[in-house]
């Protein structure tokens, strides 16, 4: 009893965190879906940041909720190797990923006459060496596989930060914001083509910046703004109106001023690097969000935002299966045609599948092997587990 008095408690979940990741994860299968007209509607469309930033930012939080306490209570060494842990985790998933997709180019080249694998994987067959070095090292980073190996460089720093943390409260401030400012004022990145010398498409020393500031609230070493503030909330409001004449394609088309100016504003560069218009942009939309929702946080785990919460919480798994149906279901639309019909099927089969897959996951994390078996049948052969063989024993317990 003494020691289940001196447990830990376990921290409450915050269901806004599930609710946005299960969000994201929908919102990535749609801008992944090649020639995907919903593309057109996503909330990237209206203003400067993306579901990339919502993506970071929650990973952020999670990070912290999820590693930050180890390196408090357990110290830096251990809180290092779980984050190795982790990184090796996500490398394999990685790895798989890009094999899965690979696999399946090939079987639809193979069984459909396709040539997808020379579309989508084109130096695998010119310069294979280089090609299967790149992927093994991420020094190449196909088409939309350049998340995940962002996440993996900005989890690496996470000790960096905690370490800074012990030497002095600002240092962190200051690395995250050094490393920002070193890509736009030197260019640095890590090199993401092995044949043209490009970098990552995501860099991630621009994007631990919002990653960042997404673990510093979860640490509670950034302060946040108190939420339904009527000031600041107009104010975000205001930036994210002024925001849409520059990003909707709907104007951009239509009035050649707003083109030209979200040009002279804006560089090619600006997802790449991560312009500071999109850190503001995210930050004023989900400081309105957060604001608005907030009258109804203790009703977001109901209808479809139950769902969402399901897809959040296995959010790894789900964005593994979003970008292999984002494949498939892309093939599937080449060949049905891409009426709005075949492409609301198509997108809402993809959500359903998305859902299937955390269920079908979560419910394997649940360990449901672990509970108490079925009672045994009575007959003579029946006999308490206690008094089981050694061998019985050991293998129902595996």
């Amino acid at each position: 009893m003494a020691a289940a008095s001196t447990a830990p408690a376990k921290r409450p979940r915050d269901e806004r965190l599930d609710l946005f990741r299960g969000l994201t994860m929908l919102i990535i299968f749609v801008a992944h879906l090649p020639e995907n007209s919903w593309n057109g509607w996503i909330p990237a469309r209206f203003g400067f940041s993306s579901g990339a930033e919502l993506f970071v930012f929650c990973s952020g939080i999670a990070s912290a909720l999820a590693f930050g306490s180890v390196f408090t209570r357990r110290g830096w060494r251990l809180g290092t190797a779980r984050i190795a842990y982790r990184i090796w985790q996500v490398y394999w998933a990685q790895i798989g990923l890009v094999l899965a997709l690979i696999a399946l180019a090939a079987a639809l080249d193979r069984f459909l006459g396709l040539a997808v694998v020379a579309q989508q994987f084109q130096p695998l067959l010119a310069d294979p060496e280089n090609a299967l070095l790149g992927l093994a090292t991420l020094s190449w980073q196909p088409d939309y596989l350049d998340i995940l190996p962002m996440y993996l460089v900005i989890l690496a720093l996470v000790p960096v930060m905690m370490l800074g943390r012990r030497l002095h409260a600002a240092l962190p401030f200051l690395i995250a914001a050094t490393l920002y400012a070193a890509v736009w004022a030197t260019g640095l990145n890590l090199s993401g083509n092995p044949w043209n010398g490009a970098g990552w498409f995501l860099n991630p020393f621009a994007w631990q910046f919002i990653f960042f500031i997404g673990f510093f609230i979860a640490m509670k070493w950034l302060p946040m703004p108190p939420l339904g503030d009527r000031r600041l909330m107009l104010a975000a409001a205001l930036f994210l109106l002024l925001s849409v004449p520059l990003s909707f394609w709907g104007i951009l088309e239509h009035w050649p001023l707003a083109q030209a100016a979200r040009d002279l504003v804006i560089p090619a560069s600006e997802k790449t690097d991560l312009h500071i218009l999109r850190v503001l942009h995210f930050l004023a939309l989900a400081y309105l969000v957060l604001s608005l929702i907030e009258p109804w946080r203790d009703r977001l785990d109901r209808g479809a935002g139950h769902l969402l919460i399901l897809i959040g919480r296995q959010s790894l798994a789900c964005f593994l299966a979003s970008v292999v149906l984002a494949r498939l279901l892309g093939t599937i639309a080449d060949m049905a045609g891409r009426s709005e019909p075949v492409v609301a099927a198509l997108n809402l089969t993809g959500f359903a599948l998305i859902l299937v897959t955390a269920l079908v996951v979560g419910w394997f994390k649940s360990a449901p092997w672990a509970g108490p078996g079925r009672r045994p049948l009575a007959g003579p052969r029946s006999e308490p587990a206690a008094q089981a063989p050694l061998t019985t024993r050991v293998r129902e317990a595996s």
